[in-house]
């Protein structure tokens, strides 16, 4: 299957691993990415509360490059991006008239944006065109008494309609269900379906990591032995930030928290290593005991 691939800023700036595990892990499930190098910063919610026609534009621009390809759909790996861009998507495609405005600004650039693109963040499309049926084929190393606790985070779970989850497409459980797809072992916490904080974090650091704190927290309770992020976002406030959100919530955390496609690739085979996995703050090589879960000996 081939798609246009938005990896967002954050997975080629803060979380380089996030964007590495993508490409190791594409060719395993017959995935070939056609990188939109030339798209810009989705906003991130953030430009469209102070100029709404910049973000529009700016992801309409992302749209259109994506319809300049060849590839069934448009895949992103952020679910910040995801939500910002379905809420942009939305406006453009309901106005003709504010469509037609917008394209007018990229037409400066030969660009154009048509209604209509299909765009999937990597967990929808892990389920939805790959499917899980598929996906269990391709284990190769299951994930054996891996305690996994999902984190879906804000942007990928509200609002329910436009984000088009349903009964036929109960999109709020995908994680749950790719994570015993690969064989490990679904944790529910209470932080499941909770912001991370992030969004927060310019404006009050102490509340924004006293959430971040409180999730990690409420995890290890569970039992966990890692959570799983769709949103690089997300893993910014929860590993990048955790030695600081412990300090507030005045306990010991050490919770590792994987990308999505880092949990899929060791499923698939890949080391720890490969996937990036020592550029984390917190380290699932040292945390994990990987003598009882998933590749006993490849931590290295």
């Amino acid at each position: 299957m081939k798609v246009a691939y938005w990896p967002g800023c954050v997975s080629r700036g803060f979380t380089p691993e996030l964007h590495g595990s993508m490409a190791k892990i594409a060719p395993l499930l017959d995935l070939e990415l056609i990188e939109l190098d030339r798209a810009s910063c989705c906003g991130a919610g953030v430009i469209a509360e102070h100029n709404q026609e910049l973000a529009d534009t700016l992801n309409a621009r992302t749209f259109a490059l994506a319809q300049q390809t060849d590839g069934e759909m448009m895949m992103n790996i952020c679910s910040t991006c995801q939500g910002a861009q379905s809420e942009c998507q939305e406006r453009l495609d309901a106005n003709t008239e504010y469509r037609d405005h917008v394209n007018a600004t990229l037409g400066a650039e030969g660009l154009r944006y048509a209604k209509g693109l299909d765009n999937k963040n990597f967990l929808w499309l892990l389920v939805e065109e790959i499917g899980l049926d598929t996906l269990k084929s391709k284990v190769k190393q299951p994930l054996t008494d891996l305690r996994v606790g999902p984190f879906y985070g804000c942007y990928i779970v509200r609002p329910h309609e436009r984000l088009g989850i349903d009964s036929e497409n109960p999109r709020d459980r995908y994680l749950h269900m790719v994570i015993q797809a690969l064989g490990g072992t679904v944790i529910d916490y209470a932080g499941v379906y909770k912001c991370c904080g992030f969004p927060i974090i310019t404006m009050n650091k102490k509340a924004s990591l006293t959430m971040a704190g409180r999730h990690l927290g409420d995890a290890i309770d569970a039992d966990a032995d890692c959570l799983v992020v769709p949103c690089p976002l997300c893993h910014l406030n929860l590993d990048l930030q955790q030695p600081a959100a412990a300090k507030i919530s005045g306990r010991e955390l050490g919770m590792p928290v994987l990308h999505l496609p880092q949990l899929v690739g060791l499923a698939l085979g890949l080391s720890p290593k490969e996937l990036g996995m020592n550029k984390h703050i917190v380290r699932p090589t040292k945390v994990i005991d990987w003598s009882t879960s998933v590749i006993a000996g490849a931590a290295a």
